[in-house]
């Protein structure tokens, strides 16, 4: 009988070690075992059960953590070395869906193994005094493990539906010399409306291995557009868009949508392609897609990412109703001043349509300068601060037939882009008389977008600065740096000779009037309300010049 009472042999050690058998320990060793178990459960999934608890559940557990713990060392190394593969696995509709279930079986993993540490705990052996602290511990540390992995799953099926619905399932596209070309339209979609007319229209090349960007913006007034070779609106059109007056380039949109719809059968948006095509011939480039942005949601957008920062050349009006029977507008709703300014979106929005006191170009000048504040200023910090906001805006705003399967590479060329200095052409003023726009010279166009090109992609390579540029000074235009209004020397024998022109950051706002009294929007609304329209247009004729911040 005695010898029954004998334990077996270490079974007092094992009895007596308070991380498995707490019974037996102090009131501060317990509780500094139940803080050690939860900072085992948040680092390293599945320890703690495997030294105080079920064993097997806590192999199973760490297997599981070993597991994950790879796919983001893997990921890492993705992101150093091939990041545009990344991209495009996580953005894939298939791929991500099955990361977005993962990310959810994760989180309901490792919400199972903290209550099963709160069980190892056993709260009632706690002192009364220590027990509130350890359940603020496990719930901020449950927070932080299981609701971080489901936030992540929810952000990514976000992502998911905004990238389904914005872009296209298609085939991927390949850069032609080089170069991906992309169309950018800007323009309202109302009541009165089929489709949206594109009142803002700007070609974006970027080579395809340094991201180097060159900006070709057509007025939307461009006459006699050319259609590509193999359009459909060839056959229709075969000498250009030439009806008249009412034959704008912006036009192209509304009136294939409404009558030769049936000459692109199977495309989602055929006034768009036919717009595209226009574009394409007229530049004598070929365009591989299209991102067409409405702008009445536009400033959701802008708003989503927090705004924009400018520094804006001259003032801005907000335009007010306008008078058919004048031909002027009424009193601004207000003004947008000359400086560094950080617009929301209704300001950004007028910015880039307000055309009061200046012509179109002045107004395109603005548009280009928002569509690159926006692109350098939506950087990895925005985009995760605000990434819920933004990707819902965008669907509202954002309608393309690029590639889904793509968006690695054209991310990637983002970054690649980001701190490089634009390469800009407007088929207008500063580039070329106010009149080309209505009887357009296809050779010169052709001429200039080769230079500019050639340009873009050879900056780097030839040791030019990316704000500078060769212009020729004859022929009625000149290529541009961003901003830039210098002409070039023509040397002897046509040679053009290499000039710095000066980044778009260079001029200065004209904020005094020539006596040197401050402009306010009191100033300017007492001149418009004296029927002084002259007097605001030479105040505000330097508000096509603008530069992001």
């Amino acid at each position: 009988m005695s010898s029954s009472k004998v334990p077996q042999s270490g079974s007092d050690t094992s009895l007596t070690d308070p991380v498995r058998y707490p019974v037996s320990a102090s009131p501060p060793v317990r509780t500094k075992r139940a803080f050690v178990l939860i900072l085992l459960t948040l680092f390293v999934p599945g320890s703690a059960q495997l030294v105080a608890g079920d064993r097997k559940l806590g192999r199973t557990a760490l297997r599981v953590t070993l597991c994950a713990w790879a796919a983001i060392v893997l990921a890492l190394l993705l992101l150093l070395f091939n990041r545009p593969l990344l991209i495009n696995f996580i953005t894939n509709q298939f791929a991500s869906l099955v990361i977005i279930l993962v990310l959810v079986a994760l989180a309901v993993g490792w919400a199972v193994l903290f209550i099963n540490t709160l069980r190892l705990i056993r709260p009632v052996l706690l002192v009364p005094g220590a027990r509130p602290g350890v359940g603020i511990a496990l719930v901020l540390a449950l927070v932080i493990s299981s609701g971080s992995l489901g936030y992540a799953a929810y952000l990514l099926n976000v992502g998911r539906n905004a990238i389904g619905s914005i872009f296209s399932s298609g085939p991927a596209i390949d850069p032609v010399d080089g170069r991906y070309n992309f169309l950018m339209m800007g323009g309202d979609a109302g009541d009165d409306r089929t489709g949206r007319r594109p009142d803002s229209l700007s070609v974006l090349s970027v080579d395809a291995k340094t991201g180097q960007t060159a900006i070709i913006s057509i007025p939307r007034n461009f006459q006699n557009a050319r259609f590509s070779e193999g359009s459909p609106m060839r056959s229709v059109y075969p000498d250009g868009y030439n009806c008249g007056d009412e034959c704008l380039i912006n036009a192209i949109n509304t009136e294939v949508t409404n009558q030769y719809s049936d000459l692109y059968p199977g495309v989602a948006d055929p006034g768009a392609q036919a717009t595209m095509e226009a574009v394409s011939g007229t530049l004598g480039m070929p365009i591989q897609a299209y991102v067409l942005v409405d702008m009445e949601g536009f400033s959701t957008l802008i708003d989503a990412m927090g705004g924009i920062r400018i520094k804006a050349g001259g003032w801005v009006p907000m335009s007010g109703y306008f008078d058919e029977a004048t031909k002027t507008h009424g009193m601004p709703l207000g003004w947008i001043p000359a400086g560094e300014q950080t617009l929301n979106g209704d300001q950004a929005l007028w910015y880039g349509r307000s055309r009061e006191y200046v012509d179109d170009y002045a107004r395109i000048q603005r548009q280009q300068c928002v569509q690159q504040a926006m692109l350098k200023q939506l950087d990895p910090a925005t985009l995760l601060a605000k990434f819920e906001d933004i990707a819902k805006a965008g669907t509202k705003v954002v309608d393309s037939n690029i590639s889904s399967s793509q968006l690695g590479s054209f991310v990637d060329l983002a970054m690649k882009a980001k701190g490089k200095e634009a390469k800009r052409l407007t088929l207008g003023p500063p580039d070329f008389d106010a009149s080309f726009s209505t009887v357009p010279d296809f050779d010169q166009i052709h001429e200039r977008v080769d230079q500019l090109l050639a340009s873009a992609s050879g900056a780097q390579s030839a040791g030019t600065a990316d704000d500078v540029m060769a212009v020729p000074a004859a022929g009625g235009g000149h290529v541009q740096a961003s901003g830039s209004r210098s002409p070039g020397v023509l040397q002897a024998g046509g040679s053009t000779a290499q000039q710095a022109t000066p980044a778009p950051s260079d001029f200065t706002p004209v904020t005094t009037t020539p006596e040197g009294e401050p402009i306010t929007a009191e100033m300017l609304n007492q001149l418009k309300s004296e029927g002084n329209e002259e007097a605001i247009r030479q105040l505000v004729a330097t508000n096509g010049q603008c530069a992001p911040l």
